[in-house]
């Protein structure tokens, strides 16, 4: 039972700003999308340069949503 999926939609990232100033880009969330679940988002933040993250975010609660982070290289 092979069966070959076709790709429906491509979406673009952009440019955000979030907590108290580091910047990525976001995929998908913060924004409302019927094809995908609201609580869901993709952020893509990375940086050679440690003082980008440095401010960090404020405290907020993840209760009863499952955060996962992929480091491709590098360390948290």
């Amino acid at each position: 039972m092979n069966s070959i999926r076709r790709i429906k939609k491509v979406l673009k990232s952009k440019p955000t700003i979030e907590g108290t100033g580091v910047y990525l880009k976001r995929s998908f969330g913060g924004t409302y999308n019927p094809q995908l679940d609201p609580f869901l988002l993709l952020d893509d933040f990375h940086s050679i340069n440690p003082d980008d993250y440095i401010k960090g975010f404020p405290w907020h609660p993840h209760r009863g949503i499952e955060t996962i982070t992929y480091v491709l290289f590098g360390k948290v």
